[in-house]
């Protein structure tokens, strides 16, 4: 049942059983010819450093700077475009109804509009032109090279040290067993700057012990 909020007509619950995410191989082709660094995210970003896909997955997270959002977004033209997380948790509202008020969102779901099936979330993040910033704490930069990693068939993912700090949020089952299975395949360096960056961002953080080993 779609639910609309008073105060925002155009927002609404989305059917989450319509999730019906594209694979990473689908978002690379049709971003081929953007010249704006992206990447994939979260779980299936540990699968593509992996070497497999160890799991479902739900839907699939791409990661771009905030201020080239348009030009990402411009390729979907037969999907709509939404705000997830407006004007509040669970809630989605049409990204053409999204003003100065709400930038501080995140996440934008991209709906295909002939099957109403939802095939990607974008995440918008901040940048300094080819320079990476962490959202959770901006004192936490790093080069674009750094960041971005590729498979052998050129499909850009987020490196997993990265990937798995944004994990430790939540620190789901899901997330706990993503850091597992990556944990045995991260070179000393990655180790530290995950448990730098948990440190600073996550003080007393779980997996820090694992690091450590």
């Amino acid at each position: 049942m779609r639910i609309v909020v008073r105060d925002m007509p155009h927002a609404f619950e989305p059917d989450n059983e319509k999730w019906d995410a594209w694979r990473p191989q689908e978002v690379a082709r049709r971003l081929a010819h953007v010249d704006v660094p992206w990447y994939v995210a979260a779980g299936w970003a540990i699968d593509l450093f992996l070497g497999e896909e160890r799991r479902e997955h739900e839907d699939l997270e791409i990661a771009v700077p905030r201020d080239r959002l348009g030009e990402v977004l411009a390729v979907f033209d037969e999907c709509d475009l939404f705000a997830a997380g407006v004007p509040g948790p669970d809630l989605v509202t049409p990204l053409a109804y999204v003003d100065e008020s709400c930038r501080s969102y995140h996440q934008t779901w991209v709906r295909e509009r002939a099957t109403g099936r939802w095939r990607l979330d974008v995440f918008r993040e901040p940048a300094d032109g080819d320079v990476w910033i962490c959202r959770r704490d901006s004192s936490i930069r790093l080069p674009y090279a750094r960041v971005i990693e590729r498979t052998r068939a050129g499909i850009p993912y987020g490196a997993p040290e990265i990937v798995l700090l944004f994990k430790a949020k939540h620190s789901r089952a899901k997330d706990d067993d993503d850091f597992a299975a990556a944990l045995p395949r991260l070179a000393p360096a990655r180790r530290r700057w995950l448990a730098a960056a948990l440190t600073r961002v996550h003080p007393g953080h779980r997996w820090l012990d694992a690091l450590a080993d």
